[in-house]
């Protein structure tokens, strides 16, 4: 299928509504878009190719948007399979086409390929322009944003940022391909939230990095490999990407986790939450048995406040929350107040234990401890009190 953009951009990605995992493990209950464009212009350029499981429609809306045409370059930004996966198949097909990537890129499309693309390949890095004509497009090192070869492209016809993984989400949107369009603001920013802490969160110097680089650009659309087009309102993104690359919290509130074995544990953290509500105080509770990882660590990104409430297992945290404290550790989020709560009943450690695991975070850890012994008491439900005060305190 033919579809235009805008000027002379269309669109050839496609979306996957039938896998459930990204990744084989984020979940996507709404599928996953691969966003791939089409330049048509004095010489025509793809911009990047899709995952694997979208072959034959995205082939299809290629050989659509030339109408017989040739194609002469084929631009990868990002050379992860989900985005470099039909390069051989593109390639195969028009055979007069240039490939157009960096140096370590063109390394990694070979890696996977099991091909040697360099006789095609014009390399680029920060500074090169490629002229197609009306169009021009201007080359940005993005290192680590998230993989070390990733690119950016600017268009300046159309002002728009060819950007790669960055401002990207999970989901499929409903069928719908542009910002303007969409019905709402908050999903995507909760997906791309959840896209962003989860795979590029770690590297939020990096994304800094970036964001400079784009602010002397004169930016009027954002082009992103996943998710929705930013056709307006770029600064709304642009802006909450500066708050997630610098681990700005967006929420004060409370983000309460908790693992419970016999409903103990649950109980305090819904009093806790209760407490919370009766101060004004926004809060959110969350099992970690039953909600994946991914989301949580979206709301870690969130929330200023986190407390985080476990039995003791073996000695040691609930297995769930220490797989959740791993990813947080592993998202290198930051400025984060991190309380706790235990439950034990001969020996309760939980909350010495994930209080030493978390010691190398930069995030406060001066709130009371509450250890809940076996189950809520008058003194465990006023240390829970004494914790919601403390928590208050910074929203007086």
């Amino acid at each position: 299928m033919k579809r235009r953009i805008f000027d002379s951009i269309y669109y050839v990605g496609a979306c996957d509504k039938s896998k459930t995992l990204f990744e084989n493990l984020f979940p996507i209950p709404s599928g996953m878009r691969y966003n791939s464009y089409l330049i048509d212009d004095e010489k025509t350029a793809l911009l990047d190719t899709a995952d694997e499981a979208v072959r034959d429609e995205f082939l299809q809306n290629i050989k659509d948007t030339l109408k017989g045409k040739p194609l002469d370059y084929l631009i990868v930004h990002h050379a992860e399979p989900d985005h470099s996966a039909l390069i051989s198949s593109v390639l195969d097909i028009y055979k007069t086409a240039t490939l157009v990537t960096s140096p370590t890129a063109l390394k990694f499309i070979n890696q996977f390929s099991g091909k040697d693309f360099t006789d095609r390949t014009k390399t680029v890095k920060e500074g090169d322009t490629l002229s197609l004509g009306k169009h021009s497009l201007s080359f940005i090192a993005a290192p680590m944003v998230h993989w070390p070869e990733v690119i950016v492209s600017y268009e300046s016809a159309t002002h728009s940022l060819f950007s790669a993984d960055a401002f990207g989400s999970f989901g499929s949107e409903q069928g719908s391909l542009l910002f303007s369009s969409s019905k709402n603001r908050d999903s995507w920013t909760d997906e791309a939230r959840r896209y962003y802490s989860n795979i590029v969160g770690r590297f939020g110097n990096n994304v800094t990095a970036l964001l400079n680089k784009a602010a002397k650009l004169k930016i009027e659309k954002i082009l992103p490999l996943h998710g929705i087009i930013f056709d307006k309102d770029c600064d709304f993104a642009i802006s909450k990407y500066s708050k997630w690359s610098s681990y700005t919290p967006e929420n004060n509130g409370v983000l309460i986790v908790y693992a419970t074995m016999y409903k103990n544990t649950k109980y305090a953290a819904d009093l806790l939450s209760a407490l919370l509500c009766e101060k004004n105080i926004p809060n959110k509770t969350v099992d970690v048995s039953y909600t994946d990882i991914s989301y949580i660590i979206s709301d870690c990104f969130e929330y200023k406040n986190i407390v985080i409430a476990s039995p003791t297992y073996y000695g040691n945290m609930f297995p769930k929350i220490e797989q959740f404290l791993s990813h947080l550790k592993k998202s290198a989020v930051i400025g984060r107040r991190i309380g706790f709560i235990e439950n034990g009943t001969w020996a309760p450690t939980a909350a010495k234990n994930m209080k030493d695991f978390l010691a190398d975070m930069k995030a406060d850890f001066s709130l009371p401890t509450v250890t809940v012994k076996s189950s809520c008491d008058e003194n465990c439900i006023k240390q829970i009190e004494n914790l919601a005060a403390a928590i208050a305190s910074d929203f007086s």
